[in-house]
């Protein structure tokens, strides 16, 4: 068990799920649901997680279990949970995950946690189907906060947009399945064995 000092972790959990029509956060597996799977995984490896929520979701009874952030932002899709947190610590790096990542393993957090670099603003693992960047399972350190904002004046909301354009410490995932997400019923049935509603 890694216990990193100075890194917050983050459950991204404040979204619509549109495209899934239903609450992605609360999609269980082996008795727990999505939300309560991510923050079992960073709190392995960190002493402080937090989820990001709405305002209106705060009270939801599965996100009420846990220290929130609620979105000081709107319209900003992810990246509005990533500047609410780091307003709440501006000094404190942040492990961000999004609740929706159905094969997320501690070895994926723990490898991300001793790979990190605190001379980039950003450590990210690099997606296997495309090479990119995967923002929603990184590390942004507080000198990602200048960038990110610089991004959002310019109209830039898409943090893999930002994480292509920056100095980001790129990886290798050892476990690519453990990045697949889930947005639609069809991601559901096709990477997401197990999985319910």
């Amino acid at each position: 068990m890694t216990r990193s000092e100075g890194v917050r972790g983050l459950v991204l959990a404040g979204g619509q799920s549109r495209r899934m029509g239903r609450d992605k956060a609360l999609l269980r597996r082996d008795g727990e649901t999505q939300l309560a799977h991510a923050v079992r995984l960073l709190q392995q490896h960190l002493e402080r997680v937090f989820v990001s929520t709405r305002a209106d979701q705060a009270r939801e009874p599965e996100r009420a279990r846990y220290p929130q952030i609620a979105d000081r932002y709107s319209g900003l899709g992810p990246l509005a949970g990533i500047l609410s947190a780091m307003d709440s610590e501006p000094q404190a790096s942040w492990l961000v995950v999004a609740c929706d990542l159905p094969n997320l393993d501690s070895e994926t957090i723990r490898y991300l946690l001793e790979q990190h670099s605190a001379s980039q603003p950003f450590t990210a693992y690099r997606s296997s189907s495309d090479g990119m960047p995967e923002p929603l399972c990184a590390i942004y350190n507080p000198s990602a906060r200048r960038i990110v904002d610089e991004f959002v004046a310019a109209g830039i909301h898409c943090p893999r947009k930002i994480m292509l354009r920056s100095d980001t410490r790129l990886l290798e995932a050892r476990n690519p399945r453990a990045l697949d997400n889930i947005n639609t019923p069809d991601d559901l049935s096709q990477h997401a064995a197990g999985l319910t509603v």
